[in-house]
């Protein structure tokens, strides 16, 4: 694994567009001030929203069975719990 590049506090405010184009692309970067590391700059993880059709049966494939009556049975212990009141004093 590759360290990240350093960037200086000063090339952050002068060339912001140029590490930000950059970190939106993938990259990350470990900003400095005075020669010494105080923070990083990451781009986000983004979740995906919806699985290929192809992909999700690849999965539902390996999955292990679900018993039904289990299933059904976890379901009804679920309902049946009282939730309690917290405005009942």
């Amino acid at each position: 694994m590759t360290a990240q590049p350093e960037i200086t506090q000063r090339d952050l405010r002068t060339r912001s567009k140029e590490i930000m184009d950059a970190v939106q692309g993938g990259q990350a970067f470990t900003v400095t001030r005075d020669g010494h590391q105080i923070g990083e700059l990451v781009p986000l993880r983004r979740r995906r929203r919806f699985v290929p059709r192809g992909e999700f049966a690849a999965m539902s494939r390996t999955a292990p069975d679900i018993s039904l009556d289990a299933f059904r049975a976890d379901q009804e212990a679920t309902a049946a719990q009282e939730t309690d009141d917290p405005y009942d004093r």
